[in-house]
């Protein structure tokens, strides 16, 4: 089975992502496909890539300073959530759906790792750096685009973390 056809993003909060992109000087493209890549399964069979290459993002709710805690993990790890508060110093809570979008301003399920709506405490998971490209959430359900896991830190601004849950 081949994977479905991409086509250049059209949707202003994918074209924001490009944008973004852009001015941080990156050639990275941005593109849309037409059924979701919510699930890391479901973007990598739309790529044609493995779900490890999948930079998933996962939102967490900081319990004391109620700011969002998102971490981009490979797609084939499960977060472990003892790890992840561990890091940011304080325990963490579920993040519902409109929790998500007000603090990123993206919909679970579309959560890039930059250009979020508030600022956002951001981890990054050190098992990225295996892959020579990994594909990121472009702010929509159905956008993502490439980046070497250097660029994600440069662009971010984040170290690396073990956050996978062992096991």
């Amino acid at each position: 089975m081949t994977a479905p056809p991409m086509k250049p993003a059209q949707h202003p909060t994918a074209l924001k992502t490009q944008q973004l992109l852009a001015d941080a000087g990156l050639a990275a493209r941005v593109v849309e496909f037409e059924q979701p890549t919510r699930t890391s399964a479901e973007a990598a069979a739309a790529i044609g890539c493995t779900v490890a290459e999948i930079a998933k993002s996962i939102v967490f709710r900081a319990k004391e300073s109620d700011r969002a805690v998102v971490v981009v993990a490979s797609g084939d790890n499960r977060v472990c959530e003892r790890k992840v508060s561990q890091l940011v110093g304080e325990a963490l809570g579920r993040a519902d759906a409109d929790f998500v979008r007000q603090a990123t301003g993206y919909a679970i399920g579309g959560v890039a790792p930059f250009g979020h709506a508030q600022p956002v405490k951001l981890l990054l998971d050190t098992d990225l750096q295996r892959f020579e490209r990994v594909w990121a959430a472009a702010g929509t359900p159905f956008s993502v685009f490439p980046l070497t896991p250097r660029d994600l830190a440069r662009l971010t601004g984040v170290e690396w973390s073990d956050i996978r849950q062992e096991g």
